[in-house]
């Protein structure tokens, strides 16, 4: 007499998360980014403002090293609490695939929005961590399409009933606000979540399938 096998319940796809695998380390990681961001603005104040000279100088070779500086950088506490929120909840969300991801596509939305605003920017010093915001709410807005992901896709419906509005910021026409870096952001975080998505598909063909 045979016996068949249990019925194995299958496995969750980690690709369709919505909230990081870890929260609190999550919330610990996201924070503590926050928290610099705040520390860097107390001793800019104490300086005067003197550390926003170290912002993205579109065309300047000098003001290259910019695009590293400037997402910690802010105008005054005002600028900074205008991006306190967005930065909290979208860098939260993002981690939805755990923090390695989160840094790649950080660093990925970072340099691509830095660089874009370098090349085409207009006069003066940019600086805001807007560029990295306006990233992680595009990656965030389009990541379940490319995933397939219908909790992901509710996520992205609800937080752009609340925040769409912000996306038209990556137009011009707002004096003293860098257009340029909230668009070429928000192309690289849809560009991150197209990689990623690509990668995971990647990684899911490699998987052996299951002994039966």
């Amino acid at each position: 007499m045979s016996t068949l096998p249990a019925p194995t319940e299958k496995p969750k796809n980690p690709v369709n998360r919505i909230l990081p695998p870890n929260p609190v380390q999550a919330l610990i990681v996201i924070g503590s980014f926050t928290v610099l961001l705040y520390l860097i603005e107390i001793v800019d104040a104490a300086m005067s403002g003197r550390l926003d000279q170290f912002g993205i100088q579109p065309r300047t070779l000098g003001g290259l090293d910019g695009v590293l500086w400037a997402p910690l950088l802010h105008h005054g506490w005002a600028h900074l609490f205008a991006n306190t929120l967005p930065v909290l909840v979208f860098g939260f969300l993002a981690m939805s695939n755990g923090i390695g991801q989160w840094v790649a596509v950080t660093l990925t939305i970072w340099l691509f929005s830095g660089l874009g605003v370098w090349l085409v920017g207009g006069d003066g010093t940019t600086i805001g961590a807007s560029g990295i915001a306006f990233g992680w709410l595009a990656f965030l807005l389009v990541r379940g399409i490319f995933n397939r992901a219908l909790g992901q896709i509710l996520v992205a419906v609800a937080l752009f009933l609340y925040w769409g509005s912000t996306l038209l910021g990556v137009l011009p026409g707002n004096p003293g606000v860098s257009w340029q870096g909230h668009l070429f952001g928000a192309i690289a975080g849809v560009l991150a979540a197209w990689l990623v998505s690509a990668a995971n598909r990647s990684k899911a063909k490699d998987v052996p399938a299951p002994a039966l």
